[in-house]
C-alpha cells in the first residue's frame, strides 16, 4: 500500500505544479492585458476630453522611452525617422557630407573637426576648423549638434549648400555638396611598429569589418609582422558575429565562442569557429580599456579564456548582454536585450544588475567578492562579472584636472586651426614636435582665451572649512586654512610648466590631426602610449609571454 500511495503522490505533485504555473502565467498575461487596456484608455480620454489638442505620437514616444528606461540601457525604441541611426549602428554607414562635426562655444555655432579623405566635405576643400553658418539658407547659429548633423544627413545624391567661415577669411565661402553613402572605416588604422609588430587599431564591430581585419593581417604578415597588437581601447562593441569571425582569424575551426541564454529557445545560440585560421603561433597582444565593451570584450575575453593571446590595458567595461532588433508598425524598431552571451570558459562578464535597480534608478555592480573563479583552456584563473581583467595593467598616469580641462575646450582646437593657417606643411606624423618657442606660444594662447580650470583640492577645501565651521574649530585653523587656500589657486603658468611633457604630446596630437587626420594621430600616439610600449616589451619577450599564459604552479602542493 505505501508503494501505491507513492505512485500516486508523484503524479499529483507534478499536476499541482503545472496547475500553479499555467496559472501564475495565465495571471501574468491577464495583468499585462489589463494594463495595456488603461493605457489605451488613458490616451483616449486625453484626446476626447483634455483642454488643450493633446500630441499623440510625441506623448506615446515619452511613455515608451520612460518604460524602458525601467530596463537596460540598451534596450531602445526608433521611431520610423530614427531608423538610420539603428542602421548606423549594425553597419557604420549613412548618407551625409563624411565630417565629424561639433560645437563651438565662443562661436555659437558648429564647426568641421575632421573631415574623412575622400568624402564630401574634403572633396569640397572643407576642413577642419571651418564654421558652418547657414545650411540650405537656414542660419544654424545656437542649434545642437544633433540637429545640424540631422541637417547634414539625407538621401544619397541630394544636395545641400553650406555657407561656410574659414579663420583668416574676411568673406564666407559658400559651398556646394552632394550627399554620398559613408560607411565609416572600423580599422582606423593598421601598419608595422618597432620593426616585426603588427599594429591594428579596430574601432567597431560593424557589417564586414572581420574580413577588413583579415585582410589588414594578411598585409602585415606579408610585410613581416611575427606579432601583433591589436587595439580594442574605446571600442564599443557592435556586431556579435563579427566578433567571433576575428577571433576565428587566430584559434582553430570548430571552437565555440560564445553561447547565448535568453528566455526564449531562438535566444539560446552557440558560436563556433567556421574557417580555417590565418595565423595560431604569433604572439598577439590584445589593448583594452574601460570604454572596451560587448563584442569588444567577446574577442578579448575569448582569447584569454584560449590562451591564445595577452590582454594589456585597464579592467573592461563589463556588458555581457546580447540585443536584437525587432521591426515595428509603422516602420520603427525596437533594440532590445533578448539574452546574456558566456565565453569559452563559461563565464559571463556583465557587470552591472539591471534586474535590482537600486532607490535613484541607477543599477548595481556586481561586487568582486561576489563574482565566480573559472578557467582559461590551460588552467589559469579568470573571473565572471565585472568586465575583462587584463593579463598586465601598466601603470596608468592620471590626468591632472588641467589636462581634463584641457582636452575639453575649444581653445586647444582653436590653437591648431591657427597653426594649420600659419603652416602649410609639418614634419611626417612620427617625427613631429612643437618647439620650446612654440610652446611658449601657446601658453601664451592658452591665457589669452581666458582659459580656467577647476583645483578639486581647492573644492576639497571648500567641504573641509564647512566642516570645520560645523565642529566649531574655524577659529583655530583660520591662518592655516587661508595659507593652504592662497597655495592652491589656480596658478595656470605653474600647471603648464608642471604638466609641460603631457600638455606637449596634446597640443602635437592635435596639430597632426590637421594635416594627416585621424591616421596621423594614432600614428603619433605609437611613440608615448605606455600601454603599446608594455605590448611590445612582452612580445618581443618570447619566455615572458608564456609565462603569462601559463599556469603558475603551487609550491605548497
Amino acid at each position: 500500500m505505501k508503494l501505491k500511495k507513492a505512485t500516486i503522490f508523484v503524479p499529483l505533485t507534478i499536476l499541482a505544479t503545472i496547475a500553479i504555473l499555467a496559472f501564475s502565467n495565465d495571471n501574468r498575461k491577464y495583468q499585462l492585458s489589463r494594463q495595456i487596456s488603461i493605457f489605451n484608455a488613458i490616451v483616449k480620454e486625453l484626446d476626447l476630453f483634455y483642454v488643450d489638442t493633446i500630441q499623440p505620437k510625441k506623448m506615446i514616444d515619452k511613455g515608451i522611452e520612460s518604460m524602458l528606461k525601467n530596463l537596460d540601457p540598451y534596450t531602445e525604441y526608433y521611431s520610423e525617422e530614427h531608423a538610420d541611426e539603428l542602421k548606423m549602428l549594425t553597419t557604420g554607414k549613412y548618407a551625409g557630407i563624411g565630417s565629424v562635426i561639433r560645437y563651438h562655444d565662443k562661436k555659437k555655432t558648429t564647426v568641421l573637426t575632421d573631415p574623412y579623405e575622400g568624402l564630401p566635405a574634403a572633396k569640397a576643400g572643407l576642413r577642419a576648423g571651418d564654421l558652418i553658418l547657414s545650411i540650405d539658407g537656414k542660419d544654424i547659429h545656437q542649434l545642437s549638434t544633433d540637429s545640424v548633423s540631422d541637417m547634414l544627413r539625407g538621401v544619397p545624391g541630394t544636395k545641400l549648400t553650406l555657407e561656410i567661415e574659414r579663420p583668416g577669411e574676411e568673406k564666407p565661402r559658400i559651398v556646394k555638396l552632394e550627399r554620398e553613402s559613408i560607411a565609416l572605416p572600423a580599422i582606423s588604422y593598421y601598419g608595422m611598429h618597432n620593426g616585426n609588430i603588427g599594429f591594428i587599431q579596430l574601432e567597431s564591430f560593424t557589417e564586414n569589418c572581420a574580413k577588413n581585419m583579415r585582410r589588414a593581417v594578411i598585409e602585415l604578415k606579408q610585410a613581416g609582422a611575427t606579432g601583433f597588437i591589436i587595439d580594442l581601447r574605446g571600442n564599443g562593441g557592435g556586431l556579435l558575429s563579427e566578433a567571433v569571425d576575428i577571433v576565428n582569424l587566430f584559434v582553430p575551426k570548430g571552437l565555440t565562442i560564445v553561447t547565448t541564454k535568453g528566455k526564449i529557445k531562438q535566444a539560446n545560440t552557440s558560436y563556433k569557429t567556421s574557417k580555417e585560421p590565418i595565423d595560431t603561433e604569433s604572439p598577439l597582444v590584445i589593448l583594452v580599456d574601460g570604454h572596451s565593451a560587448s563584442a569588444a570584450e567577446i574577442v578579448a575575453g575569448s582569447l584569454q579564456d584560449l590562451d591564445r593571446a595577452v590582454v594589456v590595458g585597464s579592467r573592461t567595461y563589463g556588458k555581457g548582454l546580447v540585443q536584437t532588433t525587432r521591426q515595428l508598425p509603422g516602420g520603427g524598431y525596437l533594440k532590445l536585450t533578448t539574452s546574456k552571451y558566456y565565453i569559452p570558459s563559461g563565464r559571463c562578464i556583465q557587470a552591472l544588475d539591471y534586474s535590482h535597480m537600486i532607490d535613484d534608478g541607477k543599477s548595481t555592480r556586481i561586487a568582486d567578492s561576489l563574482t565566480t573563479v573559472f578557467h582559461t583552456a590551460g588552467g589559469r584563473e579568470v573571473r565572471d562579472g565585472g568586465g575583462i581583467r587584463p593579463d598586465v595593467e601598466p601603470k596608468e598616469e592620471e590626468l591632472s584636472t588641467l589636462l581634463l580641462y584641457l582636452l575639453q575646450d575649444i581653445a586647444l582646437f582653436d590653437y591648431a586651426t591657427n597653426y594649420r593657417l600659419a603652416h602649410d606643411s609639418i614634419a611626417p606624423a612620427d617625427k613631429f614636435t612643437i618647439s620650446d618657442k612654440e610652446y611658449e606660444e601657446f601658453k601664451e594662447y592658452l591665457k589669452s582665451t581666458k582659459f580656467n580650470y577647476d583645483i578639486q583640492s581647492l573644492k576639497a577645501l571648500e567641504q573641509l572649512k564647512k566642516m570645520l565651521e560645523f565642529e566649531g574649530y574655524t577659529g583655530i585653523t583660520k591662518d592655516e586654512i587661508a595659507s593652504l587656500e592662497k597655495k592652491l589657486q589656480a596658478n595656470l603658468d605653474y600647471s603648464l610648466n608642471h604638466f609641460e611633457k603631457h600638455i606637449r604630446e596634446i597640443v602635437e596630437s592635435e596639430i597632426i590631426a590637421r594635416y594627416y587626420g585621424r591616421t596621423g594621430s594614432i600614428i603619433y600616439s605609437l611613440r608615448e602610449d605606455d600601454d603599446i610600449k608594455e605590448a611590445c616589451d612582452i612580445i618581443a619577450d618570447a619566455k615572458r609571454y608564456k609565462k603569462i599564459l601559463t599556469v603558475v604552479a603551487d609550491e605548497n602542493k
